[in-house]
C-alpha cells in the first residue's frame, strides 16, 4: 500500500502547537515509509474564517522544517487542496448518499429545533439530540411525502442535509494507538452533512477528501475520535474502504490537569503557537516559539517527545533521526504533560551544538555595535554554554560591547581594596605595551606579574573581573582579556579605579 497522509487545518485562527505535533507526526510517518505527506486546507466553515491564517500555518510549517509533497501552493495531481475550490464535488457525494437512503433532507427551522431540544429538556433527557428516535419527530424527508419534499426543495426552501445514523448498532474500528474502539450509534445523532448555504460540513468532506486523494491512514488528534464512529459509517455508506486511524493523545498543562490551552499557557508564561500572531480583531499579540527565541530543530526535537518515544535513553535526534525510528505503534496512549522547562533545555543542546559563526550572525542582527565576526565568534564561544536562547547573549555578554555602568555592590565591598587596585594599576601598566594577546598570553603575564611578590590570585582576580565586567562571575576572564584587547582592558581598570572610591 502506497502511504498517502494529509494534515487538514482550518483556517481560523493562529496555528496550536498541538496542531503542529499533528503535522509533524504525520510528516514523519510519511517520510518512513517514503510516502506523500499532503497539507489540505479545511475552509468549509467560512463563518469561522480569519484572513491571514492560511499563511500562518504554512509559515508556521515551513519554518518547523515540515514540507508538504502536496498542497495548495505545491500542487498535485489530487487537487485542488483547499476545500472551498471542491465545492461542486460535495453535493454530489451528499445526493447519492439520499438516494441510497443513508442520509435524507431536513427542513427544520432554528425555533423548530430549540423546540424540539426544549421538549427533551423537559422530559429530563440531559444531551438533547437530532437521532433516530426524535427525527421521526421532525420535519424531514423521513417524515413527509415525497411529493411534499419534492415540491419544497423545488420552492427553495432552507434545508440541510443529515446522515441516516442506524439505530442501535455497534460501529467496530480499530485504531492504531487505541486498539479496537467500540461505539453504539444510540449514542450519536444525525449530523448535518451540507448545510443550508451549500457548503459541506466538516465530515462529509473530510471523508470525500480523503477518499479520493486515497489517503491511507488518517493520523490526527484525539479530539476527532468521537467522530470517528460516523466517518466509519460514512465510509460503509459509499462502499469505500476506510483509511487506517490513529489518534493521538492530548497535550496536557504542565500538572496534568486538563488540555493545554493558550489561557493555560499565557498564564503560565509560555509559547502556544511556533510563530507571532496577532489576533486580527483584537489586537492582542502572542509570542510565538521562535520569536521567544528557540530553535526550529530543538522545537521538533521536543514537541516530536510530546506522545512518542522510541524507546532507550537517547533524547536528541535530528529530523532524519526521528523519520528512521518513528513508527505509530510507539505513540503513547496517555495525554502528554507539557513541561516548558524540557523545551528550554532542549534549546539550550542545541544551541550548544550550533557553529559559533552562525549564532554570531544571528547574535549581530540583535546588537547596535561594530564588533568583528571574528571577535563575535569568539564571544558566542565564550557564551553559549551559559544561555539558553541567543537573545541573553546581549545580556549575558553586555561587558563585551561596552563600559560597565555598575559595578557589583558585593564584591566592591569585599574585594575592592587598596592591595587589588595597586596590583590592577601595575598589571595594566605591562598589559599596555601589547597590542593584543591571546588567553593563554594573559594568563601568562598576569601570573608573572603576580609571582613577582607571591599575591594570591584570589587577592586581585575578582577585583580585576569587576573592574572588566562590573560582575562577580562569568566567563573565563583570560579570555574576555583577549578578547577585548589590551588597550581597552587598561582603559577599563583605569575607569574603575576612579569610580569606585576606596574607604
Amino acid at each position: 500500500m502506497s502511504v498517502r497522509v494529509r494534515f487538514a487545518p482550518s483556517p481560523t485562527g493562529a496555528l496550536h502547537i498541538g496542531g503542529v505535533r499533528t503535522a509533524l507526526y504525520n510528516y514523519l510517518f510519511a517520510k518512513k515509509e517514503k510516502g506523500t505527506f499532503i497539507l489540505r486546507i479545511e475552509d468549509t466553515d467560512q463563518t469561522r474564517f480569519v484572513e491571514g491564517a492560511e499563511a500562518y500555518i504554512r509559515e508556521a510549517l515551513a519554518w518547523a522544517g515540515i514540507s508538504p509533497d502536496e498542497g495548495v501552493v505545491e500542487g498535485g495531481k489530487f487537487g485542488p487542496y483547499k476545500q472551498s475550490e471542491r465545492r461542486e464535488l460535495y453535493a454530489k457525494y451528499a445526493q447519492e448518499l439520499v438516494e441510497k437512503g443513508r442520509a435524507y433532507y431536513a427542513f427544520d427551522t432554528p425555533e423548530e429545533l430549540d423546540e424540539m431540544r426544549e421538549r427533551l429538556k423537559a422530559n429530563r433527557i440531559a444531551n438533547p439530540q437530532y437521532n433516530a428516535v426524535t427525527r421521526s419527530q421532525m420535519k424531514n424527508s423521513l417524515t413527509m411525502s415525497k411529493d411534499d419534499v419534492n415540491a419544497m426543495l423545488a420552492e427553495g426552501v432552507p434545508h440541510v442535509i443529515r446522515f441516516k445514523m442506524p439505530k442501535n448498532e455497534d460501529v467496530r474500528f480499530e485504531d492504531q494507538v487505541r486498539g479496537w474502539v467500540v461505539v453504539n450509534t444510540t449514542t450519536l445523532d444525525d449530523k448535518i452533512l451540507m448545510k443550508s448555504d451549500g457548503m459541506p460540513t466538516y465530515h462529509l468532506a473530510n471523508i470525500v477528501d480523503d477518499h479520493l486523494m486515497e489517503i491511507s491512514h488518517v493520523i490526527r488528534g484525539e479530539e476527532w475520535l468521537p467522530s470517528a464512529p460516523l466517518h466509519v459509517l460514512l465510509y460503509e455508506s459509499f462502499g469505500w474502504e476506510p483509511p487506517i486511524f490513529a489518534h493521538l493523545p492530548l497535550l496536557l498543562k504542565p500538572d496534568g490537569n486538563g488540555k493545554l490551552s493558550k489561557r493555560a499557557a499565557d498564564q503560565l508564561g509560555f509559547p502556544i503557537f511556533p510563530l507571532n500572531w496577532q489576533d486580527p480583531e483584537s489586537g492582542e499579540l502572542s509570542i510565538g516559539f521562535k520569536e521567544a527565541g528557540y530553535l526550529p530543530d530543538a522545537f521538533i526535537n521536543f514537541l516530536a517527545l510530546l506522545g512518542w518515544n522510541p524507546g532507550g535513553d537517547q533524547e536528541l535526534f535530528s529530523m532524519s533521526e526521528l523519520i528512521d525510528l518513528f513508527s505509530l505503534d510507539k505513540i503513547n496512549k496517555s495525554g502528554a504533560k507539557f513541561d516548558i522547562d524540557k523545551a528550554k533545555w532542549f534549546n539550550q543542546q542545541y544551541l550548544k551544538a550550533r557553529s559559533d559563526k552562525e549564532i554570531g550572525s544571528e547574535l549581530k542582527l540583535l546588537l547596535d555595535t561594530h564588533i568583528s565576526e571574528k571577535q563575535l565568534e569568539r564571544v558566542v564561544a565564550s557564551l553559549k554554554e551559559r544561555v539558553t536562547f541567543i537573545a541573553e547573549m546581549v545580556e549575558a555578554g553586555s561587558f563585551y560591547f561596552s563600559v560597565p555602568e555598575d559595578y557589583d555592590a558585593k564584591t566592591v565591598r569585599k574585594k575592592w581594596d587598596s592591595l587589588a587596585v595597586e596590583k590592577l594599576q601595575g598589571f595594566a601598566s605591562e598589559l599596555s605595551a601589547y597590542e593584543s594577546v591571546s588567553s593563554e598570553e594573559a594568563k601568562e603575564l598576569f601570573s608573572s606579574f603576580l609571582a613577582k611578590d607571591d599575591t594570591p590570585f584570589g587577592k586581585v582576580m575578582p577585583a580585576l573581573r569587576l573592574a572588566l565586567t562590573g560582575q562577580a562571575g562569568g566567563p573565563d576572564l583570560m579570555e574576555i582579556i583577549s578578547i577585548v584587547g589590551p588597550k581597552e582592558v587598561t582603559t577599563r581598570i583605569e575607569l574603575a579605579i576612579e569610580k569606585l572610591t576606596i574607604d
